[in-house]
């Protein structure tokens, strides 16, 4: 079979698990953690007929990131994996004080991975760690002290599986984040359990699951046979300012880059500037008018 230089194309279904605290923990509670990780996870996969051994794993101690086999169960990892983990977790920290139980954060991709000489690479598993390492997702886990697990899950996941009605979670129980983390940037959906995650402080939440709206307004100012120029802003909607500017230019005309003024000074047009204001709600502009 001919394969392009980066070898065989293929995309994966990819998990990433880290455990809260571990680095400030003392030797025996580090051991406890590295003990209890692997059979909860082995425990999951079971209860979601998952074949854990069949998956490629680096450990890291208080971590693991799997590549499962081609054409694994996305749904089963997604629900009911999460479901008995979370449920493994709590039977594990039940009785213990708050500083020796176990919580997790995970992070669920499904995108390009290629086997490699020392494991798999692709943007996969670069967005997958990103994610699990995100302060959305720290601050989540850390604004839910009762929490056992708060999973993250890349766009082709949630709007594929849970969007669509794949799960038994509800899409209106994950909370839409915005992840900045070295060199990606990218969005992710959140996930705590036992807690309503649009109430956690995260900080800088970024956009939420839900609709979003607020006020916008745009200004359009130049002549008739000038330009016009378009600025757009949404305070408070968390998108970005945009400017568009449109030139028309014929003979004996200034190019769209002279004021309306000077045109209308020119005798060439009058200048004319409209105000327009009005709501944005998930990216759909409503205005009324004023001159």
């Amino acid at each position: 079979m001919s394969v392009g230089a980066m070898g065989v194309f293929d995309r994966r279904l990819l998990l990433a698990v880290d455990a809260r605290g571990y680095g400030s923990a003392d030797t025996a509670r580090q051991r406890e953690i590295q003990t209890v990780l692997p059979r909860l996870l082995s425990e999951a996969a079971e209860a979601a007929g998952l074949d854990r051994a069949s998956w490629v794993r680096q450990a890291g101690g208080d971590s693991e990131f799997a590549v499962l086999p081609a054409g694994s169960d996305e749904q089963a990892l997604v629900e009911p994996f999460m479901r008995r983990l979370d449920a493994g977790l709590r039977a594990h920290n039940r009785d213990r004080v708050p500083g020796a139980r176990v919580a997790l954060r995970a992070a669920v991709h499904f995108g390009p991975a290629s086997e490699a000489p020392n494991g798999f690479v692709g943007p996969g598993p670069v967005e997958v760690s990103r994610i699990l390492e995100s302060d959305p997702l720290r601050r989540a886990l850390a604004a839910a002290p009762d929490a056992a697990l708060a999973v993250a899950l890349t766009a082709p996941v949630f709007t594929e599986l849970v969007a669509q009605g794949y799960t038994n979670f509800r899409p209106e129980e994950f909370r839409e984040v915005v992840v900045e983390k070295k060199e990606y940037r990218g969005r992710a959906w959140l996930w705590v359990s036992g807690y309503d995650v649009h109430a956690l402080d995260l900080g800088d939440p970024g956009p939420t699951s839900g609709p979003t709206s607020g006020p916008t307004s745009v200004s359009l100012s130049g002549s008739t046979a000038g330009s016009d120029s378009v600025s757009d802003s949404a305070p408070g909607s968390g998108s970005d300012t945009n400017a568009v500017s449109e030139s028309s230019k014929g003979a004996g005309q200034p190019s769209g880059s002279d004021s309306a003024s000077t045109a209308a000074a020119a005798g060439r047009g009058d200048s004319v500037t409209t105000n327009l204001y009005g709501t944005a709600i998930n990216g759909n502009v409503v205005f009324g008018i004023s001159k």
